[in-house]
Parts: C-alpha cells; structure tokens; sequence
C-alpha cells in the first residue's frame, strides 16, 4: 500500500512539473505584441479539430494592448464562400507578464493563455489550456508578422506542440488565404 501511495505521489507530482513548464518569455512586453499578426500554426488535442482541420486556413489577428495591460484579441478568417468568421475577445493580464485569462462565451470555455515565446517583429508562440465542463483540452497557436515564416520556428512550434502532448498529426500549419475586406 505505502509502495502504491507513493507511486501516486509520483505520477502526480510528474504530471504537475510537466504542466508547469509552460512559463512566459522573460521580459514580456505587451505593447511589443500590438498589432497585425497571421494565424500560421494551429496545434490541439481537442477532438473537434480532427474533422474541421482540412477546412482550415490562414486567418488574421489584431492584437492591442490597453493601458491597464490586458490584451483585445480579434481575430477574422476569410470563408470560401467569401464571407468572414470574426471572433473578439479580451485577454485579462494576470500577476506574471505575458499570462493572460479570458472567458470564451461562443464556446463556453475558460482559457489560460501563455505568451512561450515571442521575437516582436517575427512570430509569437502561444500556449492555451482551455476549460470548459472539468475538461481541458491545449491549443498552441504560431503568429507570424507575414504569412511567411523561416523552417526553423516552424520545427520550434511543431516541437513544442508535440512536448505539449498534442499528437503529430494535430499539429498544422495553415494554407494561405486571402484575408477578410
């Protein structure tokens, strides 16, 4: 029994380090993320993506800070029959720069986002872990400044997402689209 206790403790205690690895970029500057970025990389263990990810393309986010710190998220993808699909939401700063938390009332799921690592005037990696129902699920996102990012910060998304527990073929990069007028 005690051997059993303490395997336990283990596998917990492994499954919290490996949860808590996810910190955000040191020196987190929210004014330096302002700004048009392009959903480049989209990776999740969610079970909806399965179906819906050969429809996904390259959409758009505006990213402003306020004053207070917290973070407008917008975001717009162009339909192919040509109309868009625009989400908002408002990211609320949390006590470590570059943590953010939001409510997402279309999809009824509470999400804690992750700044992981950003070059300001290239690409940002962010990692969500989205609650909704006592389920959690993790969605990591690869912004570029263009539609256009080198090999290597593509092999860094992929190999984050896979250290994230997301499957391999969960993890894609999206096709270019136009984007919404």
């Amino acid at each position: 029994m005690p051997t059993t206790v303490l395997g336990l403790l283990g596998v917990l205690l492994c499954a919290l380090a490996v949860s808590s690895e996810v910190t955000p970029q040191p020196d987190f500057d929210v004014k330096g993320v302002a700004g048009k970025w392009y959903l480049i990389g989209f990776a999740t263990n969610a079970e909806w993506f399965v179906a819906r990810k050969a429809n996904m393309k390259m959409g758009v986010a505006m990213l402003t800070p306020s004053d207070e710190g917290d973070l407008e998220m917008a975001y717009s993808s162009l339909n192919p029959d040509g109309t868009c699909w625009r989400m908002t939401h408002l990211a609320q700063k949390s006590d470590v720069p570059g943590k953010f938390s939001f409510r997402s009332e279309r999809w009824e799921t509470d999400n804690d986002m992750c700044i992981v690592d950003v070059k300001y005037d290239e690409y940002a990696l962010i990692h969500t872990v989205k609650t909704k129902d006592g389920f959690t699920t993790v969605l990591d996102k690869l912004y570029g400044r263009s539609p256009d990012l080198s090999q290597d910060v593509l092999d860094k998304f992929t190999a984050f997402s896979l250290e994230q527990g997301v499957l391999p073929e969960n993890i894609a990069i999206l096709p270019k689209n136009d984007e919404c007028p």
